[in-house]
């Protein structure tokens, strides 16, 4: 439980970083910085919760990475050179925080703890 626990934590304060340097430092659309860091925002919700294992964040928190791997999925099919490879990333990311966190929320009901 701990390390699904741990995974879904670093995966995701990894995503929080990762949309921020790819859209401020790395490959933003316009030169010096994108508004599309703000997508980063919705990321922080469910940081707080994940952190301290709250079983009803680890339930909603991988329906709001769907959108970051569907975004990811798209530029990685659109975008070419480093702004593809970072979306592969996100993609990468999200596949691993959704899967930890739905793991983690499956093994620590109450029915799976009484056993």
């Amino acid at each position: 439980m701990k390390a699904l626990q741990h995974t879904a934590s670093a995966s995701l304060i990894a995503l929080i970083f990762l949309c921020l340097i790819w859209e401020l430092w790395l490959a933003p659309l316009r030169p010096g910085g994108s508004s599309l860091a703000f997508k980063a925002l919705p990321l922080l919700l469910p940081l707080m919760g994940i952190l301290k294992g709250r079983r009803y964040t680890y339930q909603w928190a991988p329906m709001l990475v769907l959108a970051y791997f569907t975004e990811g999925v798209v530029r990685a099919w659109s975008d070419k050179g480093l702004s593809a490879w970072l979306a592969g990333a996100e993609v990468a990311l999200s596949m691993v925080f959704f899967f930890a966190a739905i793991y983690y929320a499956k093994l620590s009901a109450p029915s799976r703890l009484v056993q």
